[in-house]
């Protein structure tokens, strides 16, 4: 059985990767751990810093140290961060959205993005095109940061959540392939698909698809 660590920064991330094992992998062992503080801290910094590459660092090594087979992350807002936690660990250290561009690549060149945190955008728009430009792949990403959501979120709407990002939704309507940038946005799909009469992709179940397939060879 394989035991995977699930590294949070907003508990509002938990439930909908938790649900995700379930449905795609639930003879995975999860163990979570948060640090509830750090998108405050980034907002204040203004950028990832050397304190808060540090913590994220120090985050995937409790987890690795306690015997973690994989290790997850699912704030998208510090991809860069992340990418130095996965260099110094054998076991897979996975960004948040990493399987998730994946698959939207294979999709088509014109890409949406429904996001609630707005300091997350730009690193997550980064790690899209430097992951495009790696594969040869000449694709947009247009992103649009729903007011409020992340808010209503926070103090426990998640229906309120769901509906502002959903509203948002037919903007992107004519784009081949849409995504909800961060885990916690993910309780908004079944929504978003009904608003716009197709599939959406979300981190979480790409995420776990891409964990077991990487621990499965």
């Amino acid at each position: 059985m394989s035991r995977i660590a699930l590294i949070h920064a907003v508990y509002v991330a938990i439930a909908p990767v938790e649900s995700a094992f379930k449905r795609v992998w639930p003879e995975a062992r999860v163990v979570n751990l948060i640090d509830d503080a750090l998108p405050s801290d980034l907002e204040r910094a203004g950028a990832i810093d050397e304190k808060i590459t540090k913590r994220i660092c120090t985050l995937a090594e409790l987890a690795v140290d306690a015997q973690a087979d994989g290790v997850l992350f699912t704030c998208s807002a510090f991809g860069s961060a992340i990418e130095k936690a996965a260099a110094r660990f054998s076991v897979p250290v996975l960004k948040p959205n990493q399987a998730m561009f994946e698959a939207a690549l294979q999709m088509g060149s014109r890409i949406a993005m429904l996001a609630t945190f707005a300091p997350s955008v730009s690193s997550m728009e980064e790690e899209f095109r430097s992951m495009a430009a790696a594969r040869g792949v000449d694709a947009t990403l247009d992103t649009y940061c729903v007011p409020g959501a992340m808010a209503a979120a926070k103090a426990g709407d998640i229906a309120l959540h769901d509906k502002l990002v959903a509203d948002a939704a037919p903007r992107f309507r004519d784009h081949d392939a849409v995504l909800l940038a961060h885990f916690s946005t993910s309780t908004a799909k079944n929504q978003v698909e009904q608003a716009l009469g197709r599939q959406v992709l979300a981190a979480p179940d790409a995420a776990v698809h891409h964990l077991r397939r990487a621990l499965s060879n």
